[in-house]
């Protein structure tokens, strides 16, 4: 395909936008960004299209640039007012950078062009559920049922706010949908996983043992259901059990604050202040910001100096 693109430029005397942004493609898929974004600029020089400004974003942005890929889309917005796929892009490249309140104010501004947006307005719904809104989402998922989706996630979703919303004669049942919509196994691993938190919730510890379970049948690499079966057999008294799943649970998911932070909590429990320090140093590098972690370390310390 590259040489095909590569003769029909020269045979357009390097004149033809379209041929250009074909030759930027090939040299994408080949992996040689430097080369794609030349042909995609030399491209857009010639003729402004979204297209291109999408494609040499995507360039930028498995060179790690977010930064450079905003400007470029912002360029382009000057350029192509309202245009949802380039306000779409730079809300994605937000939301990557965990930046989600401007992300959501993207996302707004898309639906402001578009009301049907699936992706913004379940985004917008994903907002509000994390800040603690979750009858708020609940209308934003609705509204996505309401337009025809029809899958596991939304259902997943659905059931979670249900759940927090404290419309209880729901949640089961979308919780329920979703296991029978599931795609894959990663999907039905989630559904069981949401249900666990449910029966935490409801205080039925059996259940919440049995779902998290039902988990890991399902994805055995889920770091956050060994986590939460960690705490289980810790109420039930089984301390070996419980340091085996933390640390299996850390292992998987380092970036993660909890295991780290239950594992110290254990290990203060059984005598073991010196893995306890350990852990809750490794619990403050991955959230510094954790006042339990910070108070567990302060105590440690007195331990020691009275040691």
């Amino acid at each position: 395909a590259l040489d095909l693109a590569a003769l029909a430029t020269e045979h357009a005397q390097f004149k033809d936008w379209w041929w250009k942004v074909q030759i930027g493609k090939c040299y994408y898929r080949l992996g040689l960004y430097r080369e794609a974004e030349k042909q995609f600029k030399s491209a857009l020089k010639q003729q402004d299209m979204v297209d291109t400004i999408l494609y040499l974003a995507k360039v930028y942005l498995r060179l790690d640039q977010p930064v450079t890929a905003l400007n470029l889309f912002k360029q382009g917005l000057d350029r192509f007012p309202g245009e949802v796929a380039l306000i779409c892009g730079i809300a994605r490249i937000y939301e990557e950078m965990n930046n989600i309140s401007t992300a959501a104010e993207y996302y707004k501004d898309v639906l402001k062009q578009d009301n049907t947006h699936v992706e913004a307005i379940a985004c917008i719904g994903s907002n509000h559920f994390y800040s603690d809104q979750p009858e708020l989402a609940l209308r934003f998922y609705r509204r996505l049922l309401q337009m025809g989706v029809y899958n596991c996630q939304l259902f997943n979703n659905l059931g979670l706010c249900c759940f927090y919303a404290q419309q209880y004669d729901m949640t089961l049942s979308s919780f329920e949908r979703a296991l029978f919509l599931a795609e894959n196994e990663e999907e039905t691993a989630d559904v069981w996983y949401n249900l666990g938190h449910v029966a935490v919730g409801i205080g039925d510890l059996n259940l919440a043992y049995q779902c998290f379970r039902l988990t890991l049948v399902n994805n055995n690499d889920y770091a956050e259901a060994y986590n939460n079966l960690a705490v289980l057999e810790m109420r039930k008294g089984h301390i070996e059990q419980a340091r085996a799943l933390l640390q299996t649970a850390s292992s998987l998911a380092p970036h993660m604050y909890e295991p780290h932070f239950n594992f110290a909590i254990l290990s203060d429990k059984v005598g073991d202040l010196q893995r306890s320090y350990t852990a809750a140093q490794k619990s403050a590098e991955a959230f510094p910001g954790h006042v339990e972690t910070q108070e567990l370390i302060k105590q440690l310390k007195q331990h020691f100096a009275m040691l």
